[in-house]
């Protein structure tokens, strides 16, 4: 898989990823004291390193403003057998996600929001595409990831005591009327047709968020969020997660949030 970018590329490090190649141009650098120390924990790794002109970077770059960053390694998906999940997990599921940035958002929420898994069902798109690594700014190197079938993932979280959730317009109930503090699993759909049959049938929990204008739905990944931060809501009141530290604001940059 190809990790392209500064805060990627950073993010993949810290989180233990070991590249097989590093490439990077020091002419598009944008800030020099940094990248030189992703170059060098890459190696440190074992990771091959290639310094490349700018003509040739941006040959290779998947971005249109490269930053002169890319790392080449091996993909992160793991097996549902591989998950170890602490108790009240919160999980997400994704059921033939198609778009990458789409997918990589999802990614993106679940790391802020703390959720223990993502579960990848009848993938749709590859999860290791370089757009799913740059929508999710890196964090899908914090999240495990996990690829099965839906007929898998079902019976993997009905023999763990999972309640499966289900957004869909048709329900009674309002997304932050039902209780999200056990194991929960959040299951979303493909973009144009939301969850099929099989999921919507083995949910225990159908909700809607309420829609207050013309549209009558949200994108997969916007909806994800606001699904996963009622959770993170409810899981804090009840004291199953913890406030997060207040971090001070120290100007222009500061935070990336």
């Amino acid at each position: 898989m190809i990790v392209e970018g500064f805060r990627e590329c950073r993010r993949a490090l810290d989180n233990g990823y070991r590249p097989h190649m590093i490439f990077h141009c020091p002419d598009l650098y944008l800030k020099n004291e940094n990248e030189a120390g992703i170059v060098s924990d890459s190696v440190a790794r074992g990771a091959e390193e290639y310094v490349c002109s700018k003509a040739a970077f941006l040959k290779m770059a998947y971005r249109d403003r490269p930053d002169g960053l890319l790392m080449v390694g091996p993909h992160v998906a793991k097996r549902l057998k591989d998950l170890s999940l602490p108790p009240n997990a919160l999980v997400i599921v994704t059921e033939a996600i198609e778009k990458p940035g789409n997918l990589g958002t999802i990614l993106r929420s679940a790391d802020a929001a703390n959720v223990s898994a993502v579960i990848v069902c009848d993938r749709a798109t590859d999860i290791h595409n370089p757009n799913v690594v740059r929508a999710s700014t890196g964090t899908m190197f914090s999240v495990p990831i996990v690829e099965a079938s839906s007929e898998e993932a079902l019976a993997w979280l009905k023999e763990r005591g999972f309640k499966i959730l289900a957004a869909t317009p048709h329900a009674e109930k309002l997304h932050f009327e039902v209780d999200l503090t056990g194991n929960v699993a959040l299951a979303v759909g493909a973009e144009q047709y939301g969850l099929t049959a099989k999921w919507m049938d083995s949910a225990d929990l159908r909700v809607r968020i309420p829609m207050l204008g013309l549209a009558d739905s949200l994108n997969v990944s916007a909806a994800t969020t606001i699904l996963v931060y009622e959770a993170v809501r409810q899981r804090i009141a009840a004291g199953v997660d913890k406030v997060p530290d207040f971090v001070p604001w120290h100007g222009e940059g500061a935070h990336d949030h």
